[in-house]
C-alpha cells in the first residue's frame, strides 16, 4: 500500500484590502505635508525649540482644513523619541518610533481622543479630570484631543476650567472646533489659539494634482481647478470630490475631465454663463430667458446660475481693478472679462451685483425657483434700461435737463460704459416765474400737485432771486422738501435751480398767509356795527361764514 501524498493546505484567495478613501489615505503625517498653514507651523516650531510649550492649544477653522490632523501632529511632535529612542520634542517627528506609529494608528494609550459632540456632559469631563492626575504610561506627555469642543455643555466647561488653568506638568490639552464663538471666553483665555486658514485654490489644485499622480489617474488641470473651487478651502472636501470624480472616470473609461466634473457637481458651463451674461448686458430678454431655460433643462440648479453670474460680475470687477490673472482661469474667460471691464463702469458693476444678489436670495427661498430666476434676470435687464444715477447727478450739477432713455442707453453695457449719452435736442427753457407764487403755479401746471401743496403748507421764502431760492428753516421743513423742489424745478423749467435754507423767519407760507387773511376779515366782520350788536345781544353766538366785498390789506 503506497503512502498517500500530503498536498498541504489548499491555496486560499488573497483577502481583499479594504479601500481607504483619499481623505484618509492622504492625511498629513508630518508638518511639511500640512498645506496652507505655514504661520502656525512656524510658531509651533519656535515654541518647541525654545521649550515654551503651552499646556492647552485651541485649533479653529472651517471643516477640512486640518484641525484634527494638526492635533495629532502636535501629539507626535511632543512625544517623538526618534529612531534611536533618545530624541526629544521636535517639529519633525520621525514617524518610525513607537510613539509616532502608535499615535498615527490611533492606538497610543496616552493620547486620548474624544468627540465632544457625543460626550457633552459634565460626567465625561470629570473622567478626563480624574485620569489627568495620573502620569503618562509610556509617553512623555498625556495628551487629550477633544474634537468639536464647542459642543460641551456649560457645566462641562465649568468643570474643566480649573484643570485647564493649572494642569499637571505631564498633561497637554488640544481642542478643535469649527465654531470658536461658542467656546466660553474663560476657556479661550486659557489656551494658545491657532486659526487655521482656508487653503487657497491654487494650493488645493496643486495638491490634488499630486494625489492624482500618486493614484495613477490622469486629470485635466481645469477639472482639478473646478474641484478646488468647489472645495471652498477644505482639503477634505476636495479629496472627497476627487475620489468621486476618479470613480466616475473609471466608469467612463478615461481620465478626470472638466466636463465630467462639471456634470457631477451640477455646475453650469462657464462658456454658457458668459453667453448668458452677454445677453443680459445687451438687454436681450428673450435670448436670456432661453439660455436660462437651456441650463435648467441640462439639470443646472437656477440658484447655481445666479451664483455663476455673481462670480462673473466679481471677476469682471477684479479685472477692471487690474488684479493679477488667476492661473486656473481660461484665457477666453479672461479676455471676455477684460472686454466687459473696459465697457462697464464701477457703479454699473455694483448695481449688477446688488440686483443679482437679491435675485439669488429670492431663488433660494422661492417655491418656484426657475420662475424666480427668470423674474430676477428680467429685473436686471429692465434696470439696465434706466438712466445711470451717476449720470443724472452729473447732468443736474451742470444744469442740464433730465436724461431721456435712448437707444444707446438701453443696454447695460452702453448705459454704464461711462461715455456721455446722446441727448435729444432741448427746447429753449421758459422764463423763470416772477415770484414764488409763480413757482407754485408752474409746478401745478406741470402736474406736480403733491409738491406744490407741500410748498403751500411749509415753504417760507427768505429770498427769491431766480435761479436761487432761500427758504426759512426757523420752523422744521419736511426732510426731502429742498431736494424735491430742486428736482421739480429742473423738470418743469429744464434749468438747474439752487435751493438753500436759512434760519431767518422768512415770509409766511401760502397757507399761513391765507389763514392770516381770513382771520383779519373775521375781525373786520365782527367789528361792523350790525354784527357787533348781534354778538353783544347773543354772547354765545359765533360767526362761521360771511360774504364781503372788502379786500384785506394782508
Amino acid at each position: 500500500m503506497t503512502d498517500s501524498l500530503d498536498l498541504g493546505e489548499p491555496p486560499q484567495p488573497a483577502k481583499a484590502q479594504a479601500y481607504r478613501v483619499l481623505a484618509r489615505k492622504y492625511r498629513p503625517q508630518t508638518f511639511s505635508e500640512l498645506i496652507g498653514q505655514d504661520a502656525m507651523v512656524t510658531t509651533l516650531a519656535n515654541a518647541i525649540k525654545r521649550g515654551r510649550l503651552a499646556h492647552a492649544f485651541l485649533l479653529t477653522g472651517v471643516r477640512g482644513v486640518g484641525k484634527t490632523s494638526t492635533a495629532r501632529l502636535i501629539a507626535k511632535a511632543l512625544n517623538c523619541i526618534g529612531p534611536d529612542g533618545e530624541g526629544g520634542p521636535t517639529i519633525d517627528p520621525c514617524g518610525v518610533c513607537e510613539p509616532c506609529r502608535a499615535i498615527a494608528e490611533g492606538r497610543h494609550i496616552d493620547v486620548i481622543e474624544m468627540d465632544a459632540a457625543s460626550h457633552t456632559g459634565v460626567d465625561d469631563v470629570r473622567e478626563i479630570i480624574d485620569a489627568s492626575r495620573y502620569s503618562a504610561v509610556s509617553a512623555r506627555y498625556k495628551i487629550y484631543i477633544i474634537d468639536e469642543v464647542h459642543m460641551l455643555s456649560k457645566n462641562a466647561f465649568n468643570a474643566l476650567l480649573k484643570t485647564l488653568e493649572e494642569p499637571p506638568e505631564h498633561v497637554k490639552f488640544l481642542f478643535a472646533t469649527t465654531e470658536v464663538n461658542k467656546v466660553p471666553v474663560t476657556v479661550l483665555s486659557r489656551c494658545q489659539r491657532f486659526d487655521l486658514r482656508r487653503i487657497s485654490t491654487d494650493k488645493l489644485g496643486a495638491h490634488f494634482a499630486w494625489v492624482a499622480e500618486q493614484e495613477g489617474v490622469e486629470a485635466e488641470p481645469e477639472a482639478l481647478a473646478l474641484i478646488a473651487r468647489a472645495a471652498e478651502g477644505s482639503a477634505r472636501d476636495g479629496l472627497s470630490i476627487l475620489d468621486q470624480a476618479i470613480a466616475h472616470a473609471g466608469m467612463e473609461g478615461g481620465g478626470v475631465s472638466a466636463e465630467a466634473v462639471r456634470q457631477m457637481l451640477g455646475l453650469s458651463d462657464r462658456g454658457a454663463m458668459r453667453e448668458l451674461m452677454g445677453l443680459v448686458l445687451a438687454a436681450d430678454a428673450p435670448g436670456a430667458l432661453a439660455a436660462l431655460r437651456r441650463q435648467y433643462d441640462y439639470g443646472v440648479d437656477p440658484q447655481a446660475v445666479l451664483r455663476a453670474l455673481l462670480e462673473t460680475v466679481h471677476g469682471i470687477t477684479l479685472v477692471k481693478l487690474g488684479t493679477p490673472p488667476d492661473p486656473a482661469q481660461p484665457a477666453e474667460e479672461r479676455h471676455g472679462y477684460e472686454e466687459w471691464g473696459s465697457k462697464l463702469s464701477f457703479p454699473a458693476l455694483h448695481r449688477l451685483w446688488q440686483l443679482l444678489l437679491k435675485g439669488h436670495d429670492e431663488v433660494a427661498r422661492a417655491s418656484l425657483p426657475i420662475e424666480a430666476a427668470e423674474m430676477a434676470l428680467l429685473r436686471v435687464i429692465h434696470a439696465s434700461s434706466l438712466p445711470d444715477p451717476g449720470e443724472l447727478a452729473r447732468r443736474m450739477e451742470k444744469g442740464e435737463g433730465p436724461l431721456a432713455p435712448t437707444a444707446a442707453s438701453t443696454p447695460a453695457a452702453a448705459s454704464a460704459s461711462g461715455a456721455e449719452p446722446s441727448a435729444a435736442a432741448e427746447e429753449e427753457p421758459p422764463a423763470p416765474p416772477a415770484d414764488f407764487d409763480g413757482v407754485i403755479a408752474l409746478l401745478d401746471g406741470d402736474g406736480q400737485i403733491a409738491l406744490s401743496e407741500k410748498l403751500k403748507i411749509s415753504a417760507r421764502v427768505v429770498a427769491y432771486e431766480p435761479p436761487d431760492i432761500v427758504l426759512s428753516s426757523a420752523k422744521p421743513l419736511p426732510a426731502d422738501l429742498v431736494a424735491d423742489l430742486t428736482a421739480g424745478l429742473l423738470r418743469a423749467t429744464g434749468q438747474r435751480w439752487k435751493v438753500t435754507t436759512n434760519d431767518a423767519p422768512g415770509a409766511p407760507s401760502v397757507r399761513e398767509a391765507e389763514a392770516k387773511q381770513k382771520a383779519d376779515e373775521l375781525d373786520w366782520v365782527k367789528a361792523t356795527p350790525v354784527v357787533k350788536a348781534a354778538l353783544d345781544a347773543f354772547p354765545e353766538a359765533e360767526v362761521t361764514a360771511w360774504e364781503t366785498n372788502r379786500r384785506s390789506e394782508a
